[in-house]
């Protein structure tokens, strides 16, 4: 199958959103840790509803939630590539993976600082 590209701005960008909606999808559906980080997403977004968060503060998580789902999605991404490349266990392929799942960690991290930062006022 030989590949078009579709020159028009409209139907090319809609059918981008398509792709990136199933992919979307295949990522929440199929990987165990985007499927615990979305649920965890879900149960800060009824926080913030149930504690009345301010505007800023509904940016802040927002940006974070998103972060930690947009980073996940790409590491899941290197780690498919990487296993598809290489199958088998390399040492160097392995270098590459933690450094993907080390970027998840700091986006991770960050966004539980910012839900402390948010929530544990609340609380006391």
């Amino acid at each position: 199958m030989k590949f078009q590209k579709d020159e028009t701005l409209f139907t090319g960008r809609l059918k981008s959103m398509v792709f990136a909606a199933k992919g979307a999808f295949k990522l929440i559906t199929t990987e165990h840790s985007v499927m615990v980080q979305s649920s965890i997403g879900v149960i800060m977004t009824i926080a913030g509803f149930y504690f009345h968060i301010s505007k800023t503060e509904w940016l802040v998580q927002t940006l974070a939630i998103g972060m930690v789902l947009g980073i996940e999605g790409l590491n899941t991404a290197v780690e498919k590539i990487a296993d598809f490349v290489h199958p088998d266990y390399h040492e160097k392929i392995g270098f590459i993976k933690d450094i993907a799942a080390g970027a998840v960690f700091f986006a991770a991290m960050t966004a539980l600082a910012i839900g402390a930062i948010i929530y544990v006022p609340k609380f006391i």
